[in-house]
């Protein structure tokens, strides 16, 4: 599962560089939604930077973070890769929509509820994969999560759904590599608890 995770101005950086090496169609919009991100964490319910290929050509957007739960229940944040594309709520996104999210870290608590950091061993940005919809209010998104790999199995049996930045092209738009994306293993990552220093798995 992943409840909250970590964006920093770097992000905005980054993501430039990917826009202006995938491209240039929408370039001058995505820059301008990269301009947008500012330091600080994202939780369900926010509004987030996210890289979508929907339309053919990749860009920077903002979506927010949550599909509305049925009969006003509490927002759908996570989707399982085990069973996203049989799902009725996720067939067309998993389709059609398929995005990236880039983050700093993201957070887990452990059941002692210690909170705990993954970052990317390089310190590399974390590119998760999600699905997008489209509601009257806007675009809303999930994050992908499958099994926890090594690294994360001490504090939780589910992760967010990490690709790497050769990956991210082909998550959001070429159709025959889903299936196997969504069966892939993580990279190992760093945790960090709030009483501990960095660990290295």
């Amino acid at each position: 599962m992943c409840g909250r995770y970590y964006v920093d101005e770097e992000i905005a950086g980054e993501i430039e560089k990917l826009i202006r090496q995938m491209d240039e169609n929408k370039r001058a919009e995505s820059l301008q939604a990269a301009g947008r991100i500012t330091a600080g964490d994202i939780c369900p319910g926010k509004d987030a930077p996210v890289l979508s290929g929907a339309d053919g050509s990749v860009c920077c957007k903002w979506q927010q973070w949550g599909l509305p739960g049925f009969s006003g229940k509490k927002l759908i944040f996570n989707a399982r890769c085990e069973t996203v594309l049989e799902k009725p709520l996720f067939r067309n996104s998993i389709a059609h929509r398929r995005i990236v999210i880039p983050a700093s870290r993201f957070y887990e608590w452990n059941p002692q509820k210690e909170k705990n950091t993954f970052y990317r061993k390089d310190f590399d940005l974390l590119f998760m994969a999600g699905i997008s919809r489209q509601y009257e209010d806007g675009e809303h998104f999930v994050i992908l999560t499958t099994a926890a790999n090594a690294s994360m199995e001490p504090v939780h049996d589910r992760m967010p759904l990490i690709l790497e930045r050769q990956e991210i092209a082909q998550w959001m738009t070429d159709d025959r590599k889903t299936e196997a994306l969504l069966h892939k293993t993580p990279c190992l990552l760093e945790r960090k608890t709030d009483y501990e220093q960095l660990r290295l798995f």
